[in-house]
């Protein structure tokens, strides 16, 4: 059985340019799949941005202009309304306050199915007021779609990308000094998940045949793995083939690093994570788990990617 649906896509960078090629992909996508980018982007001459169009256009997909920064909510909504499904894949970087606009213009437009950019932590586990302020904005978005009825939406909660674990700026892991920071404790644990599997959930949520029980106002759980820093040291010894340094960035100290630096974006990531709320679910917990579908795991990823 296939499902005639109108979706739409904000963003085609890291995940959703995954997310793109598993909705075009899936055997139950009868409809229109159409991806929304900014004008600049478009009709941008850099070269490395027309293959980017190229590539997506050769998918299949309607492009869509449309700015979610500077774009007016009422524009937002006039073409948000043209498709009964929106699944947002812009995060943070698009700055302060755009998931909630985002949000906004999704209600005003009444759309039927929406999908915010929550592909992360357990917000709600976190709390208001935690390190890392961004989060509370997520939090804004679940109050306002938890205050209305009309349109469905399913939060799909991921842990962090595989590949920022095992990022240096991230401040975990230094391959070259075989070192490994735990962020708390070495018992402190992350659940992470790679772009390309959050992609394959994401279609599978949307398109597949639980889609409508998923679209019921929940959070669904997902994971490519979950690991403890202890873990991850012993995943970053088998690459190195020799003994690695653990250490401890403990939260007194992230949090003393922050308040030195209180606009750090780093340290506001290394204080929230250090604390430990939210950060991780078992894997037996896992939609995709419970559902036998193949992901990548913390190792093989490091495998694939670091040797």
């Amino acid at each position: 059985m296939t499902i005639s649906s109108q979706i739409l896509v904000i963003g085609a960078g890291e995940l959703g340019i995954q997310v793109l090629r598993s909705l075009v992909a899936h055997p139950r996508c009868a409809g229109t799949v159409a991806v929304l980018l900014r004008p600049a982007s478009i009709n941008s001459p850099n070269s490395a941005k027309q293959k980017e169009i190229e590539i997506l256009r050769g998918l299949g997909l309607g492009i869509i202009p449309g700015d979610i920064v500077e774009d007016s909510e009422e524009s937002l909504a006039s073409v948000f309304a043209n498709y009964d499904t929106i699944i947002c894949c812009t995060g943070f970087v698009s700055g302060q306050g755009v998931q909630v606009r985002v949000t906004r213009a999704v209600l005003a437009a009444n759309v039927s199915r929406f999908v915010p950019w929550q592909f992360g932590v357990d917000y709600d586990a976190i709390g208001r007021g935690s390190p890392q302020d961004l989060f509370d904005e997520q939090l804004n978005v679940r109050d306002l779609l938890r205050s209305q009825r009309q349109t469905r939406w399913a939060i799909i909660s991921t842990g962090m990308f595989t590949s920022f674990l095992f990022e240096p700026s991230f401040g975990v892991v230094d391959l070259e000094n075989a070192t490994v920071c735990a962020l708390g404790s070495l018992e402190n644990q992350v659940t992470v998940t790679t772009p390309d599997d959050v992609g394959k959930i994401t279609a599978e949520i949307v398109l597949g045949e639980e889609s409508d029980a998923l679209f019921a106002d929940r959070v669904t759980f997902v994971a490519g793995d979950t690991v403890s820093y202890e873990d991850v040291a012993c995943i970053v010894e088998s690459l190195v083939q020799k003994p690695v340094h653990r250490k401890v960035l403990t939260v007194e100290d992230a949090l003393s690093a922050l308040a030195k630096d209180p606009d750090n974006g780093l340290f506001k990531y290394q204080a929230v994570f250090g604390q430990g709320h939210g950060m991780a679910w078992n894997m037996d917990d896992a939609w995709n788990r419970q559902r036998g579908m193949h992901v990548t795991t913390a190792r093989a990823w490091a495998e694939s990617n670091l040797l």
